[in-house]
């Protein structure tokens, strides 16, 4: 059996949000000092425990109270009702630059930030070189880091945090500061610590980045824990369900908010269709179709339409205009219509998506409607199954050769 490194008995974590905060102090002082509050309930009885050299991944959207756990595992925060406890050394990276002086210069704030995580002078001068090579903040190590930027901010302060050599180590969302090849080191780092029997909690919303090196992870919402287990079966199910496709009610509003353009025809709805069936989850390999219902105002010569398919952290994984393959549509004449976009096998790994869509007309510069993050949808695993990106590639294994 593992031994816990963090246990999470039964914690719940309050906040009071005032709603006098403005108020005079002559008003305060005529009211008996009371002011007006609501209770909000960041995190409500909350189990969870933390086995020994694991990476333990925390999922959820904003708001969902990760940031709280992780801070009342840190001691920085203490829960209302329950306990946490853990085993060894602990140290925390929980926001840019935390721990730094701005006056001070790098060098000077590795020795403070240093001290502050428990190591001695002797310690520290011992591990310098290697936190300074692993910052990659080289030449600036002697500026005021008030100076830095918000990625030699974090880089330099993860480096301080992992060189303590923790036997927890808690990590908020600071890694999205910094690039990819700081992003590589820290993955490398995590396996370092994994194979040494350390522990690392991480909060990210970089879900396929979780996949790649967490071995567990709890997913929350709204203060409540909604699962916990083996990463990838809880990465999954988040990606499924988190982001369920609003109602119609909610979808429509959020229809009328998004539209941009000159308004001759509108985009009323898409629909994801499987089967001629409407769907809010595929499988990778699903052939699937997207279609846009559309209401035409204004009779529009040569309409053109376009689909796009985005990833839920923001890029856009694939798109499709009529143009692409010359194809050409009649006049649109005023009344309520819909257009197809077919996707023989969708080449997609589990995640969470949104579909934009747009109308225009060739030899406009303006488009006549453009709606984006219309729809959303979850790709659950399928075939073929292929291990990371967001992409599925139809790759496979050939001609092995040795003895030569």
């Amino acid at each position: 059996m593992t031994s816990s490194a963090v246990v999470v008995s039964d914690v719940s974590k309050s906040f009071r949000i005032y709603r006098d905060r403005q108020r005079s102090l002559k008003a305060t002082v005529i009211k008996g000092g009371r002011a007006r509050y609501d209770e909000f309930w960041a995190l409500k009885d909350i189990d969870l425990e933390i086995h020994q050299g694991k990476t333990f991944g925390l999922l959820g959207n904003n708001g969902s109270g990760k940031s709280t756990l992780l801070k009342c595992m840190a001691q920085i925060l203490r829960p209302n009702k329950g306990s946490i406890t853990h085993v060894g050394r602990m140290a925390a990276m929980l926001e840019v630059g935390s721990g730094f002086h701005p006056e001070l210069s790098g060098r000077d704030n590795v020795y403070l930030n240093g001290a502050i995580l428990g190591m001695s002078k002797a310690e520290i001068d011992g591990k310098f070189d290697s936190i300074l090579d692993f910052s990659g903040v080289g030449d600036f190590i002697d500026q005021p880091v008030k100076n830095y930027s918000s990625g030699m901010y974090v880089r330099l302060g993860f480096a301080v945090s992992i060189h303590v050599e923790p036997d927890v180590l808690l990590v908020d969302e600071v890694l999205a500061v910094g690039d990819m090849s700081f992003q590589e080191k820290c993955t490398e780092k995590f396996a370092d610590l994994r194979r040494d029997g350390r522990t690392v909690v991480v909060v990210s919303h970089a879900i396929e980045q979780m996949r790649g090196f967490c071995d567990e992870a709890a997913w929350l919402r709204k203060g409540e824990l909604m699962g916990v287990g083996p990463a990838q079966d809880i990465i999954d199910e988040y990606a499924d369900q988190a982001h369920n496709t609003p109602g119609a009610d909610a979808t429509e509003e959020a229809h009328l908010k998004g539209h941009v353009g000159s308004g001759e025809v509108t985009i009323d709805r898409f629909e994801l269709l499987s089967d001629g069936h409407e769907v809010d989850h595929v499988r990778t390999g699903d052939a699937v179709a997207i279609r846009m219902h559309f209401t035409c105002h204004k009779a529009l010569e040569k309409p053109v339409f376009g689909f796009e398919i985005e990833h839920d952290s923001g890029f856009v994984v694939w798109g499709h205009t009529s143009t692409d393959g010359d194809w050409t549509f009649p006049t649109l004449t005023p009344g309520q219509g819909s257009v197809d976009v077919v996707i023989p096998s969708v080449p997609l790994r589990t995640g969470v998506f949104s579909i934009n869509g747009g109308i225009a007309a060739v030899g406009r510069a303006r488009g006549v409607e453009q709606v984006r993050r219309a729809l959303t949808f979850s790709v659950r695993r399928g075939e073929p199954c292929e291990t990371s990106g967001v992409a599925v590639m139809h790759s496979r294994f050939e001609n092995l050769v040795q003895g030569q």
